[in-house]
């Protein structure tokens, strides 16, 4: 099947726009580039609209009333799935890692405001939990006579990595019509792996040249790059691309998560930090800020060689920095 022959719900503000660092690539000796998907719009935009695209387009052939997702406290994927639900009619059930907050700040906020139905689970219980807290929801929705649509945590899915694909074939279309050669390399932060999932295929198919590589944003029982390669061998297979993506092949950069997932870092801070203040672009502490401090920690150590020419993917998130405002504020001398 070809990527045109899937069905898909336009959703994204497409194509996004690539802005270029010229103050970071001075200082790190690099071409660094931004792919904006902070920028994608829908539901307060970030990445996981490209795969909503997808993965609605299946909800809504089979008349889906109900929409279940999952993530951490400050999901973007859980409050951009919201913003689907309710844009197709149906009512979203969230359930998140955390426990119930005294106020809903950030991304809690915006569920609120779109009426998700919010099921907080024992961080320390999540994982063994939630596959059958959603299967629970999912079950009551059929009981009551509406049909429930389970998305897994990030939209991490064959089906889902077709957003990623597509954007690809995005990207090689803005270079040629700028007449630009392709990035020698594409970073982008890994939490469920989808993201990355697609970004190899799509390379395969439309920039044979070009290189993807992961920040990781949080550990893994399994590691990111066998559920990847698990999930980018599945995409081909659903495309007829004859392409299988090896685990051994697949460049995670895993030290850089810090404490944990949606634990703020040093070094992420300090990236959120210096990014606003050299190029007016806000990152995030879950993601972006994590994925850019590791990105130009191996552009020092050298494991992105100088000269290179990097794009990195932005994929949104700004909303989860208002809860650490008290922490990102620690600097203030007024």
């Amino acid at each position: 099947m070809k990527l045109e022959d899937i069905p898909r719900l336009s959703l994204g503000f497409l194509p996004t726009p690539i802005e270029k660092l010229d103050r970071l690539s001075a200082e790190f000796g690099i071409d660094l580039s931004v792919k904006r998907d902070d920028f994608t719009g829908f539901g307060g935009g970030g990445n996981k609209v490209r795969k909503l695209e997808f993965l609605m387009a299946d909800a809504v052939a089979q008349g889906v009333k109900v929409l279940i997702t999952t993530g951490g406290h400050q999901s973007n994927h859980a409050r951009m799935t919201a913003a689907a639900a309710r844009k197709f009619g149906m009512k979203p059930i969230l359930v998140l890692r955390g426990n119930s907050p005294a106020v809903l700040q950030g991304n809690l906020l915006l569920d609120h405001l779109l009426g998700a139905e919010i099921d907080f689970l024992d961080p320390d219980a999540y994982f063994t939990e939630i596959n059958p807290r959603m299967q629970h929801h999912a079950d009551q929705a059929t009981a009551r006579g509406e049909k429930p649509y389970i998305i897994p945590l990030g939209g991490a899915s064959a089906l889902g990595a077709m957003g990623y694909v597509a954007a690809v074939k995005e990207l090689a279309a803005q270079y040629t019509a700028a007449g630009e050669a392709a990035p020698d390399l594409i970073v982008a932060p890994v939490g469920s792996g989808g993201t990355l999932a697609g970004l190899l295929i799509g390379c395969a198919l439309f920039w044979p040249d070009t290189k993807v590589a992961g920040i990781a944003v949080s550990g893994s029982a399994v590691p990111f790059s066998e559920r990847i390669a698990v999930m980018a061998n599945a995409g081909a297979e659903l495309l007829d691309f004859d392409r299988r993506f090896d685990p051994a092949d697949i460049r995670i950069e895993n030290d850089y998560v810090g404490a944990g997932y949606a634990i703020p870092s040093l070094e992420g801070n300090a990236a959120i930090t210096k990014v606003a203040q050299a190029e007016g672009m806000f990152l995030d502490p879950v993601y972006t800020g994590k994925a850019v401090a590791g990105l130009l920690d191996c552009v020092k150590r050298g494991s992105i060689p100088q000269g290179s020419k990097v794009l990195f993917v932005h994929c949104g998130g700004s909303p989860a920095l208002f809860p650490h405002a008290e922490l990102l504020t620690q600097d203030r001398t007024n």
